[in-house]
């Protein structure tokens, strides 16, 4: 049996991937390990919370990981952009990782207004 496609699942798998290389790249090129930290745990954690929700065992299980993962991406976004005020990341790259952190928290952002819209009726 195959398994089901999930396009945010999948979605953060690859930005998952993205920030792996990217923080490598920051620590081997730039020597740079604190920020580079930081951004490597909040942006792994959106796909593992996703996952995570993908699993869950009610309504409310499901809701709250999609809000850690949704708080997560909003963190991703804060260090992508300290990372490239600070001159440690070209500008380009950020603004398309920042994108697609971007478009990762608005597709969350609407699971969770409807996981809630529906929790009231």
């Amino acid at each position: 049996m195959a398994l089901k496609s999930n396009p945010l699942a999948d979605k953060s798998y690859h930005f998952a991937l993205k920030i792996v290389l990217l923080y490598q790249e920051l620590i081997s090129m730039n020597k740079e390990y604190v920020l580079s930290k930081q951004l490597l745990r909040s942006g792994t954690s959106i796909g593992a919370n996703i996952a995570e929700a993908n699993g869950a065992i009610s309504k409310a299980d499901f809701s709250a990981k999609i809000s850690i993962a949704y708080k997560e991406s909003l963190e991703t976004k804060y260090w992508l952009s300290l990372l490239k005020d600070s001159g440690y990341m070209q500008k380009e790259k950020a603004h398309s990782l920042i994108e697609n952190a971007d478009e990762l928290s608005k597709i969350m952002f609407s699971i969770l207004k409807s996981t809630r819209i529906n929790k009231s009726n």
